[in-house]
């Protein structure tokens, strides 16, 4: 009975494109299409209640996935949104070289049937608005960092002037992003006791701890294991039969994983747990970037529990 009812299982896969939905439904095969707009989200949603869903799979889509995924969570319908690197290697996997909506719409569908993504909440519309203004900042202090460079390719006093100034915008823009922020954060007492909770910490400023709330709400809520491998901090081996390769981290989510390797860096230096871990490590004559690896993960734990536990940092 049981084998038979997952046979019957309904899996959907959805590409979303900038003017419509290309949607399959496994296993019976079916394909359509629907509009991107108002008409195509009604269709869509009444064609998903129609055959029960079990699980419905987008691809992250540079934004484009956003108002599909609400609109489909608002129906109370079971969606997750995957990173496309995730069905890039399925379709890797799978020998699919070809691409057109209509196929990685299937593809999509076989991922969610074999592959069976867990779902988690989604976030709200605060936490939504956090996220763009916290994504918008990186956007910002990158195109700095680029700008501040010019000048030593600059052979002329008068480009070296323009890019001067235009360095100006992106100082202006990032001081009035982090305003907004500050605002984002005073407005939520969830958010004011949870970015106290991980500034507590030697080494974690507000713009790690704001990253840590946007992109990984499931601090706290994972054991350290779980977490470390979800940021991509955690080594993986590489061994095949006799041979027995180095270890290294992978994959993960690079947004956070750069942050926390900074906030390890400062840590290393004034967190007292941090620091002695560090140099217990470097006696031992570990390699230096294995060395932070391992701070960074020490650093992520202590953040979990933090927040786990809902107690501030406290000095051993």
């Amino acid at each position: 009975m049981e084998q038979h009812e997952r046979e019957q299982a309904c899996f959907v896969g959805i590409d979303v494109a900038k003017r419509q939905l290309d949607v399959c439904i496994r296993p019976a095969g079916l394909i359509f299409s629907v509009g991107r707009d108002g008409a195509g989200f009604e269709e869509l949603v009444a064609r998903l209640r129609e055959v029960r869903a079990q699980l419905i799979v987008l691809e992250a889509t540079g934004g484009f996935e956003q108002v599909v995924t609400a609109t489909v969570a608002g129906a109370l319908l079971p969606v997750v949104v995957v990173n496309p690197r995730r069905i890039r290697d399925f379709a890797r996997a799978c020998g699919q070289l070809a691409k057109t909506n209509t196929l990685d719409a299937a593809l999509i569908a076989l991922f969610a049937a074999r592959v069976r993504p867990e779902l988690r909440p989604l976030p709200d519309e605060p936490t939504r608005h956090l996220g763009d203004l916290a994504a918008r900042r990186r956007q910002v202090v990158e195109m700095t960092t680029t700008e501040r460079h010019r000048p030593r390719q600059a052979a002329l006093p008068r480009i070296k002037m323009r890019v001067a100034t235009h360095i100006a915008w992106p100082d202006a823009e990032l001081a009035s992003i982090d305003g907004d922020l500050d605002q984002a954060i005073r407005d939520s007492e969830l958010w004011r006791h949870q970015e106290a909770l991980m500034i507590s910490v030697p080494g974690v400023g507000p713009t790690v701890a704001r990253t840590l709330m946007t992109e990984l709400p499931e601090l706290g809520q994972l054991d350290r294991r779980s977490l470390a491998a979800l940021v991509g901090i955690a080594p993986m081996n590489h061994d095949s039969g006799q041979h027995r390769g180095r270890r290294s981290i992978r994959g993960g989510r690079s947004v956070v994983r750069a942050k926390l390797y900074m906030a390890a860096w400062v840590a290393c230096r004034w967190n007292p747990t941090i620091k002695s871990f560090c140099e217990q490590l470097t006696a031992a004559g570990k390699p230096r970037k294995t060395v932070i690896v391992a701070c960074t993960h020490k650093l992520l734990t202590i953040l979990n529990a933090i927040i786990r536990t809902n107690i501030p940092w406290q000095k051993a």
